[in-house]
């Protein structure tokens, strides 16, 4: 979806009294992220004085700023419109402008290699058997799909993905795990993720990557990002060790 599809849609919302939300609709859909991609490329690519971060979501972009900086960066009094005025005043301007250019996203796709089923996937039967297939036709379906990253959240690097088949939804276990192992992917109604640290949780566990997801060390410290593009490839038991020691 392009600018020029949502901007009769966009929304302006303040958050406390130093960001702003920016919102493109009320809708999980593919197209409605696309714009909110472009929205989050577009202010990423000019900020202003004052700017300190935006954060995307399923169908918004929040955006932080420093009010006192935005205060007298555009030489504001009392008699002004407050930071978050001048703020919203600013990004509209700004998306006006880039309706008209475009505005450029890059987007990624990335391979997880993942063990399935056994102890690294103790739910895959479980989730078979709520959709009446094998195991195998689990896999299958799960690997054969294309998943777009909607937003990193819950945990650090945590990708919530969109696209998996309803031929293998299945709703949260009754009862969370108190501890989930890192790197395991599971399935929670019509999303499936991977869990980058080990931390308590719900979803159906299905497979496990020995892929390191969130490195809190490195210089961008995770793996995926919101519109990227992910593809699960199946690897033995002997293949997940091998990974798992070299990546030591």
């Amino acid at each position: 979806m392009a600018f020029s599809t949502i901007k009769d849609f966009i929304t302006f919302h303040p958050l406390g009294d130093a960001a702003i939300v920016i919102q493109a609709g009320d809708d999980i859909r593919e197209e409605i992220h696309e714009g909110v991609q472009q929205l989050f490329a577009c202010i990423e690519q000019h900020p202003f004085d004052g700017y300190v971060e935006a954060v995307q979501a399923f169908t918004n972009v929040t955006v932080f700023y420093e009010p006192y900086t935005v205060h007298q960066s555009a030489q504001l009094d009392q008699h002004s419109i407050s930071p978050y005025e001048w703020v919203k005043a600013y990004i509209k301007r700004l998306l006006e402008d880039k309706w008209q250019e475009g505005v450029q996203v890059e987007r990624r796709i990335v391979d997880i290699p993942v063990c399935y089923g056994g102890a690294f996937g103790p739910d895959l039967e479980e989730v078979a058997r709520i959709n009446g297939l094998t195991p195998e036709e689990v896999v299958r379906i799960h690997t054969a799909g294309t998943y777009l990253v909607y937003m990193i959240g819950f945990a650090p690097g945590f990708p919530f993905l969109g696209g998996l088949s309803d031929k293998i939804a299945a709703p949260r276990r009754e009862t969370p795990r108190m501890s989930i192992p890192k790197g395991s992917v599971g399935i929670a109604g019509k999303q499936t993720g991977v869990y980058p640290i080990s931390t308590p949780g719900g979803w159906q566990l299905i497979g496990q990557t020995p892929l390191p997801l969130f490195q809190p060390d490195a210089e961008i410290p995770s793996l995926l990002k919101a519109g990227d593009e992910v593809r699960f490839v199946q690897m033995s038991e002997k293949e997940f060790f091998s990974m798992k020691e070299a990546k030591r």
